[in-house]
């Protein structure tokens, strides 16, 4: 093996003092020589989807050790978005996506670890954890921890986390269901560890990133718990000890090529709208121009072929079971480009390992649920550098719709609205200063958004902010507005009672107000005063980007 990043602690009589501190630790001096590999956990207590982490740990450590190299935990922290809904901690979730970043670069470089096996699952820790391997492109493979199965009914009734708990809400709030049947809801939703069961931002980030290449075949979709996670971890860590010793390394795989292939991946699956910003954020710590127009352009040329919840009937384990990623690969391999993975295996050569695929969960092109695939990108006098919208969850009455604006400066004023009873049909819900800088930490929606279908509104009612959404939202709702209205964008001129058109087909978001009425209302615009002015967020805020660009901390 040639000089390895870790010799900069181990080698020569000057390094006596870290060899010391090292055997403190533990580490025989016959293993001063091997790779010193460190596996970033974001195991915690907190989170669902983390709390199996310990036993992926343990199985991590031993594929490391039997590949001949010499593993190091250290802990990332993670944020529970479903927890952190609603309320002042939203605010630092996406942010956390730049803490993580950070925090395993700060290890990776001060303690010059020679490789990292990235053990993740929820919102955004898994994209925060590919920045920093494409940042520091030093050998580095993702184990994403698994989705958790959904709960189960004496009826057949499948439960998840989004439809029997944000949507159960309103439901009860209006009467549908009684508080019997919300606490069945909530025994039920959340059965075992594990991301949550539907298409959301964790299970489609994790389906992304064996995508990409840097997770090993089946980690995107094998079920958190399962013996075969375990065996995916365990040849995680033998195959990063292999990957250092033949300097492979994360900017050889997350190309151009697997960039295009993560975008017509997820907009076949109908994902959430969030992997927008994560790839934004990734293709740019891998130095890949990545221009937002990308996702328009796969998804118009990308049929959806599955019916994924939210939004559709199935569920992670439904996918896993019909084929996983490399089913879906298999399903769009005209479409597909070629392109180095972490398994040494093409991805041409994963299509043509694959013998049969569900087709009543992943169809195939010649038989797609829908024409275009999940996602489509927004422009028009009300966002003019773009805004994201998840078309797979709109029905298609809602494809067009033109609406009377009713404006809320906040998520809670929204909310308050909503529940009490005083959004109507016709109305299109105008939620603002909630972006990257405004938020700040451009909040999810999920509690308004759930709100909105669980009162029946879903196909009467549009909503759209310059924050973001849950990957379980569903229903016309349109997020990532940019300009945002703390950077004076046209959001925030908006007034009740200004008609706005939704066009999805047409790519048209429209304030029909004319422009010399719009130029007299930004005369009078003067930014409102931070909704957070101490600690970490006030910083963020002066750093962020906005979402067209993957609200990213300028340098």
């Amino acid at each position: 093996m040639s000089a390895k990043r870790s010799d900069a602690i181990t080698k020569g009589f000057e390094k006596a003092p870290q060899r010391a501190l090292l055997m403190g630790t533990g580490v025989p001096r016959t293993e001063m020589g091997k790779p010193f590999i460190g596996i970033a956990s974001s195991f915690t207590d907190l989170i669902p989807g983390h709390t199996g982490m310990r036993d992926l740990e343990r199985f991590i450590e031993k594929g490391v050790h039997s590949g001949g190299g010499f593993s190091f935990l250290f802990g990332i922290p993670g944020v529970c978005d479903g927890i952190a809904m609603g309320h002042k901690g939203m605010h630092y979730s996406l942010p956390t996506r730049e803490l993580i970043a950070d925090m395993v670069e700060s290890v990776a470089e001060a303690h010059r670890l020679d490789g990292l096996v990235l053990l993740t699952n929820c919102d955004k820790i898994t994209p925060g954890m590919l920045m920093a391997a494409a940042r520091l492109n030093i050998p580095a493979i993702v184990v994403t921890a698994g989705p958790m199965m959904t709960g189960k009914g004496r009826d057949g009734r499948r439960f998840s986390f989004v439809t029997d708990t944000f949507e159960a809400m309103a439901q009860y709030k209006a009467g549908v269901i009684d508080e019997k049947q919300l606490c069945v809801c909530e025994d039920n939703a959340c059965p075992s560890s594990g991301s949550c069961q539907g298409l959301f931002t964790a299970n489609t980030m994790a389906i992304l990133t064996e995508t990409l290449g840097m997770s090993l075949m089946d980690c995107g979709t094998a079920m958190a718990g399962s013996s075969l996670k375990r065996r995916i971890a365990f040849a995680s860590g033998e195959k990063i000890v292999d990957l250092v010793r033949d300097n492979v390394t994360p900017r050889d795989i997350m190309t151009p090529a697997a960039f295009e292939n993560a975008i017509r991946v997820d907009v076949a699956l109908g994902g959430s709208s969030n992997t927008v910003l994560h790839l934004l954020s990734i293709a740019r710590e891998a130095g890949i121009e990545l221009p937002l127009e990308d996702f328009d352009r796969i998804s118009k040329d990308t049929p959806q072929l599955a019916s994924m919840n939210p939004g559709g009937i199935h569920f992670m384990e439904d996918l896993d079971a019909a084929g996983g990623v490399p089913g879906v690969l298999f399903q769009l391999r005209d479409k597909i480009k070629d392109n180095p993975t972490l398994s040494g295996m093409s991805i041409r050569q994963i299509v043509e390992s694959i013998e049969s695929v569900d087709e009543e969960v992943i169809h195939p092109l010649s038989d797609p649920i829908r024409a275009e695939g999940g996602i489509a990108i927004l422009h028009g006098n009300l966002a003019p550098k773009g805004a994201v919208v998840k078309q797979s969850g709109v029905s298609e009455v809602m494809m067009n719709f033109e609406g009377r604006a009713r404006c809320f400066d906040s998520e809670e004023g929204a909310m308050e609205a909503l529940m009490g009873g005083e959004v109507v049909p016709g109305d299109l819900v105008v939620i603002r200063y909630e972006g990257p800088k405004g938020g700040p930490g451009m909040r999810e929606m999920l509690a308004p958004t759930a709100t909105l279908m669980g009162l029946g509104l879903g196909d009467s009612v549009a909503l759209i902010t310059d924050g973001r959404f849950s990957g379980g939202t569903r229903g016309p709702c349109v997020g990532h507005i940019s300009p945002e209205a703390a950077e004076g964008g046209p959001i925030a001129l908006v007034e009740d009672g200004d008609r706005v058109l939704l066009d999805i087909p047409n790519r048209r978001l429209e304030l029909l107000v004319s422009e010399e009425e719009l130029a007299e209302r930004l005369s009078r615009w003067t930014m409102p005063e931070p909704k957070i002015k101490t600690g970490w967020l006030a910083r963020y805020a002066k750093l962020v980007t906005s979402a067209n660009t993957g609200a990213v901390l300028s340098v």
